[in-house]
């Protein structure tokens, strides 16, 4: 599972202290049942690249790589040496991936569709970082081969295995089509028709990160404003703050709206301080997974225009990422906390993933983090 994050955990280490975002979205208010939320709307232009990393991002990275500036030098090194950088592999499309729980029992291509997806990106972030034309070539090679080839997902878990490649493939793709990589107007087209057709309408209503960036690349501004809509209620629903009530808050499409109900759901009876994540009493991993995921719309989010870090859905990922970060750092769990028993075993590598809460917040916004910081700086390469 580390390396449905892995490459997102080595780029992110490589983040600048910049503000990004050249292009102007603006903020809709949306109301559901007497809860009010403020909405980012896709910008008039789209911002490219504009997904996780602008242009001033990745030029920055490629500025400490070649001066071999820490901790970029080394993070880079260690992507390079990844086996899904490796110049000898090859792409493994697949016509129909078929996915059921956990992405196994079928597992028909799912783990072929996730790696050559991370894949792409790698050779893609290589290529900018390195100006070496073979990385660019080895990323289209990817992307093509999975543009004529895959025609859907099926199965239980296909709307997470499409979220989960989705959102590296738009990664790549961003950095490929706006590197001046040399990819052909018709492959480029190709790829268009195989996000339009396979992806997004699997995603568009489910998962989030994947439906934002794939929204970006084809720039289509109706489905960002969609994605969008339904992410920014979400956040609340996942992260949790005392100045909720006693309970968290339903997101507006969750059949989950009593406080029993929640409670229930999340494994938790009382919410006694800021930061619990739904997921928390399941384990430290998939929180990772879904504040990392959280971080990573906010990031794209505040380049094409509209800066959520400094509202309420940042706010909540501070606090998701100091609670969380200081029982990785060996303090010990209160007994109300899941009963006293949380799973930290699964979140020790995968929580380098706080790398781009932790750049947007602490770096560019000068908040102090101390457990998070800690706990940043140890999961580095």
């Amino acid at each position: 599972m580390y390396l449905r994050f892995g490459f997102v955990s080595l780029a992110a280490a490589l983040l600048l202290q910049l503000a990004s975002a050249s292009s102007h979205g603006s903020l809709t208010v949306n109301e559901d049942e007497g809860l009010h939320y403020l909405y980012p709307q896709a910008p008039a232009t789209f911002t490219h690249p504009g997904v996780l990393l602008n242009r001033a991002q990745l030029d920055f990275m490629k500025e400490k790589v070649a001066a071999k500036a820490q901790p970029w030098y080394d993070a880079y090194k260690a992507m390079l040496k990844d086996p899904l950088a490796s110049s000898t592999r090859q792409p493994k499309p697949v016509a129909t991936v078929a996915c059921g729980s956990s992405s196994m029992n079928p597992n028909i291509g799912c783990h072929e569709e996730r790696q050559d997806a991370l894949a792409a990106y790698a050779n893609a972030l290589a290529w900018y970082i390195s100006g070496t034309k073979s990385y660019a070539t080895k990323a289209i090679s990817f992307m093509n081969a999975w543009a004529k080839t895959i025609k859907g997902h099926t199965a239980s878990n296909a709307p997470l295995q499409t979220g989960w490649s989705g959102a590296s493939w738009a990664r790549a793709a961003e950095i490929i089509r706006y590197s001046g990589a040399e990819w052909s107007t018709n492959d480029i087209t190709a790829f268009e028709k195989m996000l339009w057709n396979v992806y997004l309408p699997e995603i568009i209503g489910v998962m989030m990160e994947a439906a934002q960036g794939i929204s970006i690349f084809l720039n289509d501004a109706s489905s960002y404003d969609k994605a969008m809509s339904l992410f920014t209620p979400r956040v609340p629903a996942y992260i949790y703050l005392t100045t909720d009530g006693s309970c968290p808050k339903s997101a507006p499409d969750n059949h989950f709206t009593s406080c029993p109900q929640i409670q229930k759901y999340w494994k938790q009876s009382t919410f006694p301080t800021n930061g619990i994540a739904q997921e928390t009493c399941r384990d430290f991993a998939h929180t990772g997974y879904g504040i990392a995921s959280i971080s990573h719309i906010v990031e794209t989010s505040k380049i094409q225009g509209n800066d959520l870090w400094t509202g309420d859905v940042g706010t909540r990922v501070r606090y998701a990422l100091g609670f969380h970060s200081q029982f990785e750092e060996g303090a010990s769990v209160p007994s109300w906390l899941c009963n006293g028993n949380v799973d930290l075993k699964k979140g020790k590598v995968d929580f380098a993933i706080t790398e781009v809460g932790f750049n947007a917040l602490h770096n560019r916004l000068g908040i102090e983090m101390m457990k998070t910081q800690q706990l940043t700086m140890e999961n580095r390469p």
